[in-house]
Formats: C-alpha cells, sequence, structure tokens
C-alpha cells in the first residue's frame, strides 16, 4: 500500500498544552521535581511569536515557551522543541542558540531549551551549538530526549500512568506502520481502548482520543471500521460516548457517507445505527443542523428524539 502522508506538528502542538505536567513528568522528570506546579504555569505564545517571526532557519514543526516557577520561587522560562523530520536538520542546533539568546536577550530571563526528537534517524543527536573565536568558545547545551530510545519500553509505557506515555507510544507506533495499514489500524484500536482501561478522565480519553486520530491517519474505509468498533466498544461497557464526534465525523468523511445513504435509501439497519448515533450527539448538546447533516435523519425525527432523552 502506499505510504500515507500524515502531520505530526498540529496534534503535538495541541498535546503539549493539554498535558504539559504529564510531558514534562515522563520525559525530563528531574526538571518536574524542581518546578512548583501548584502555583500553575503559562504559555508564552505572543512572546515566542516576536522572537522568532523573521526567522529563516528552516521549517519550524513545534516550538512552545513556557513560563513556571521553581520550588525556590525563581522565575524561568522552558523552551521546548519537538523535531519531527525523517533526515537531520544541520541547521537545528543553531535554531536552538538563537532563539535561547534571543529570548534571554529581549525578557532577560533565564531559558531552558528541551528538545524531543521525534524523527526517526537513530544515529542523529544534537546536544549542543558551539564556535570558537581566539582563544575562547561560545556554547549552548540543551537537553534531548530521543523517542525511538522508547520503542524497547513499549511495554512499559503501556503499564504507565502517565497519560503522556500514550502519545510516546502512539507516535511510535504510528511511525512504524506507516507502511503497513492492517497493522496500523489494529494498533489504533489498541491504543483507544487503552484510554478506557487505564481510567483516564473524561477530559484527558477525549484530548487523547484526538492525538491518536489525527496521527494514525487511514483510509476511509478503515477509519470508518475504526469507529464502529469504538462505538461498539463502548456500547459494550456501557460507557459515556466520549469520543469528539463531530470532529471526528468530518475528518473521516462518515458525513459524506450518511448523506450517500440516504440519497440512495437507508435500510433498516442503516436507520437504527443512525438513530442510536443522533441520540449520543443530542447527549452531547451538538448543534441540530449537525446532527442531521451527519446522520441523513430528518428533522421531525431529530425532534423526536430529542424529547425522548
Amino acid at each position: 500500500m502506499n505510504e500515507l502522508q500524515m502531520d505530526y506538528d498540529t496534534p503535538w502542538k495541541s498535546v503539549l498544552e493539554d498535558f504539559f505536567p504529564d510531558f514534562i513528568s515522563l520525559l525530563y522528570p528531574n526538571i518536574y521535581l524542581q518546578i512548583n506546579w501548584l502555583v500553575g504555569y503559562e504559555f508564552l505564545d505572543k512572546e515566542l511569536q516576536q522572537i522568532v517571526h523573521d526567522s529563516e532557519l528552516g521549517k519550524r514543526y513545534v516550538d512552545k515557551l513556557v513560563k513556571v516557577y521553581l520550588k525556590n520561587g525563581e522565575e524561568v522560562w522552558i523552551l521546548i522543541h519537538i523535531e519531527i523530520q525523517v533526515q537531520k536538520d544541520p541547521n537545528f542546533p543553531k535554531r536552538m542558540y538563537i532563539y535561547n539568546y534571543r529570548i534571554f536577550d529581549k525578557y532577560d530571563h533565564k531559558v531552558a531549551s528541551l528538545a524531543v526528537l521525534a524523527d526517526e534517524n537513530e544515529d542523529w543527536l544534537p546536544t549542543e551549538f558551539s564556535y570558537r573565536l581566539f582563544d575562547k568558545e561560545v556554547k549552548l547545551e540543551f537537553s534531548i530526549v530521543k523517542l525511538l530510545d522508547y520503542r524497547s519500553r513499549i511495554n512499559e509505557l503501556e503499564r504507565s500512568a502517565n497519560p503522556f506515555a500514550v502519545v510516546v507510544s502512539a507516535h511510535l507506533k504510528a511511525q512504524e506502520t506507516r507502511k503497513d495499514l492492517q497493522n496500523r489500524y489494529l494498533w489504533k484500536i489498541k491504543i483507544a481502548k487503552s484510554l478506557y482501561e487505564r481510567g483516564f478522565p473524561k477530559e484527558k480519553i477525549i484530548g487523547l482520543f484526538r492525538f491518536i486520530d489525527w496521527i494514525f491517519s487511514l483510509t476511509p474505509e478503515l477509519e470508518n471500521i475504526f469507529l464502529e468498533t469504538i462505538y461498539k466498544y463502548e456500547e459494550e461497557k456501557k460507557m459515556e460516548f466520549m469520543a469528539p464526534f463531530e470532529q471526528l465525523a468530518t475528518e473521516r468523511g462518515l458525513q459524506q457517507g450518511l448523506q450517500q445513504g440516504l440519497q440512495q435509501g437507508l435500510t433498516q439497519g442503516e436507520h437504527s445505527k443512525a438513530i442510536e448515533i443522533a441520540k449520543k450527539m443530542l447527549k452531547e448538546n451538538l448543534p441540530i443542523d449537525t446532527i442531521l447533516k451527519c446522520t441523513g435523519l430528518d428533522i421531525e425525527e431529530i425532534n423526536k428524539l430529542k424529547s425522548e432523552i
């Protein structure tokens, strides 16, 4: 099968914001212990944009600047970069150095530079930028985590109570199964079901579900089978429907499929399924127009279902 085109940077941006403490706890445990999480943290998107606005150092994937407070009361800023390119980027260490000194120069704050190397090049492990002039050296060392190192620790990630362990294992399996769609589908099902089995709260399940759904791109046929499988799993386990249904339906083309079914005439089985989906969407308080488009039911049926809930 042809290799699927994947967009990793968008889901990584969202999951970093949703699970920042979990991210630090899993990948940088020593730093996690030094941060006073009780006073909170703040993403400094505007400040970072002012720094990188005119940069011409190559394509950026995921950059985040976060203000935290240490347990000794000191305010520090953490610059996080996620590097996902398959090929090594010779400009990457220089970019880390430039962002670091620009932030320090403009805002006079200490900056810790952290990099997550999510690429597939085992031999690429940049940890510093430096140059010598006369008898002196200018140098920046930055901390890195290589996600490939976790491939041998998948079982450990699967047992972890840290939600970000799901992110790491999902990313690795999405890379690994890019050319094997059947195995890719099986891993997507396995990881999605594990969200419920680990007992994560609803908001975390939804955030992780969105990440998994985005990076595990499948063919439209397998995508619809995946959604139906998860739907049935929730029904069998008598769980509340967790997935962000409106977004998933649109992304997968489910809406188009149901509309085609409406034009051709829904079978009894399809009609029953559409009713069940509509009930779930009504319980999620989704707009009536959206429910009409996604299920193919008419307004009278929707209103009747609404009165029964």
